[in-house]
């Protein structure tokens, strides 16, 4: 029976680290989103690590890869919104870079990853056991980071992970067991509660209300992107 574990942030994949077969990261608002909306396109997502953008222009010119811009300086073009992705053509290669999701993505070292959200939790809850074969699963919600670069524990993320969780059979640790009775409790007050939250308000008060409402579009996308070779794309 496959055993599945839930850790928080970075220290949670350095915990989960050669003891599971495959990891996904849950970060709703809005990494994982931005993937499953631009791998859903037929894109291929190159996360980079948040940090000196003249590096990441260089990466991506290297790669043949389209640079997102911040979201709040994008003025239509391609960024971490996932409204701003929805029209992202077939074959494309983007390079995302983010402060969170990106840099867990690229924590994993040799373990399989996947990049899950509630748009697309029971795909990617399907694909991750067929990956991790009979070892165990870790799925990571993200979280925020506080000014000091604590993680701050996000309810979209451990709704996102319970959603997730909701739909992998197996034997559950007692942190994965609460975040998937988390999001069976809530039920149908999931979205007023994401809106609600730190995170929902910040992009909603900044202009950004069409990202939540995409994040909370449960159970549409049927993509589960896998990072492979430096990118997610599709799994098949």
């Amino acid at each position: 029976m496959t055993y599945v574990f839930c850790e928080w942030g970075l220290s949670g994949i350095e915990a989960l680290l050669g003891r599971v077969a495959a990891v996904v990261i849950v970060d709703v608002l809005s990494f994982s989103t931005a993937v499953d909306v631009a791998v859903s396109k037929g894109a291929m997502v190159y996360p980079f690590p948040y940090g000196e953008r003249e590096a990441a222009q260089r990466e991506a010119e290297r790669l043949g890869a389209v640079l997102a811009q911040p979201r709040r300086t994008a003025g239509g073009q391609f960024s971490l919104s996932p409204a701003s992705l929805a029209t992202v053509p077939d074959g494309m290669r983007l390079m995302l870079p983010s402060p969170n999701g990106s840099r867990l993505s690229l924590s994993c070292g040799g373990t399989p990853v996947l990049a899950g959200c509630l748009r697309n939790a029971a795909a990617v809850a399907r694909a991750a056991r067929i990956v991790a074969g009979e070892g165990a699963i870790g799925v990571v919600p993200a979280g925020e980071l506080w000014p000091d670069g604590s993680v701050r524990p996000a309810v979209e993320d451990l709704l996102g992970a319970g959603a997730i969780l909701h739909h992998l059979d197996g034997s559950l640790s007692a942190e994965a067991e609460i975040a998937r009775a988390a999001y069976r409790a809530v039920g149908a007050d999931l979205p007023r509660l994401i809106r609600a939250s730190m995170s929902g308000r910040e992009l909603i008060d900044g202009g950004f209300g069409s990202d939540v409402e995409m994040a909370l579009e449960s159970g549409i996308s049927a993509c589960a992107p896998v990072l492979r070779d430096g990118a997610y794309r599709a799994y098949r």
